[in-house]
């Protein structure tokens, strides 16, 4: 089968693609070669990943998306380390530091937690939903998908916002960025186009090589059943789709 996506088709491709079972192994695949070379400091696998777990999404219920952003934390907060894609063209939009929770790591994150009061990040698949001005200005909210491992994102206030201490200064400083409550900030210079890509509806994707996680996510492996009882509130019948 050869394929061949332009800008204007894009879209219609894709949700053609995503809902077809004789080619659900191959639009992950096909798109991880085309956005890795835009991106090439993100890890081929890493991003492979995170479009099987948006394609799972889709084909079970959850409206395909514009764009897709993938941290990965396994890198340091010394580098860039959030990729945000423009699916339809095939686009690299923006790649930047991020902040992970102060009770996540140091310099390199290592421990992940989906509890209230933690002040941990957590990992898998996210839903990012309404924009809002709080006490860090423009932000926006998320909603974890992944139940155990996201899914109280929400409760715990974890959103993308703008930190004065997600600066380069700060790793010529201290050796690393700083670090948030559990929220994925970014740099105040950016917050504007990284909430105004992502709001309403698009995904996020946050990585690390947690075993637990990698053989149980019901996203990563996709089960489909499992998957359609997650995203059954998200989907647009959902009493918090757009909320």
């Amino acid at each position: 089968m050869s394929l061949k996506f332009t800008p204007l088709k894009g879209l219609f491709l894709a949700s053609l693609i995503f809902s077809s079972t004789a080619s659900a192994q191959f639009l992950p695949h096909y798109l991880t070669d085309k956005l890795a070379i835009k991106a090439p400091e993100l890890n081929k696998q890493v991003l492979n990943k995170a479009l099987l777990s948006m394609q799972c999404a889709t084909n079970n219920g959850l409206p395909s998306a514009d764009r897709l952003a993938v941290i990965d934390f396994s890198l340091p907060s010394t580098e860039k380390r959030l990729w945000i894609f423009d699916l339809a063209n095939h686009e690299l939009l923006l790649e930047e530091l991020v902040a992970h929770g102060n009770n996540t790591g140091d310099k390199y994150a290592t421990d992940f937690s989906n509890i209230v009061g933690s002040h941990q990040s957590s990992i898998g698949l996210f839903r990012t939903q309404e924009s809002y001005f709080g006490r860090h200005g423009y932000s926006l909210r998320l909603d974890g998908l992944e139940p155990g491992v996201n899914d109280n994102a929400r409760e715990r206030a974890i959103v993308i916002h703008a930190a004065d201490y997600v600066d380069p200064e700060w790793i010529e400083r201290y050796g690393r960025i700083g670090r948030s409550q559990g929220c994925p900030a970014v740099r105040p210079e950016v917050v504007d186009q990284v909430v105004d890509n992502l709001k309403d509806g698009q995904f996020l994707f946050t990585f690390y090589p947690d075993q637990n996680w990698l053989e149980s996510s019901a996203f990563l492996n996709c089960q489909p059943q499992r998957v359609a009882q997650y995203v059954a509130p998200f989907s647009p019948s959902g009493s918090r789709q757009g909320s």
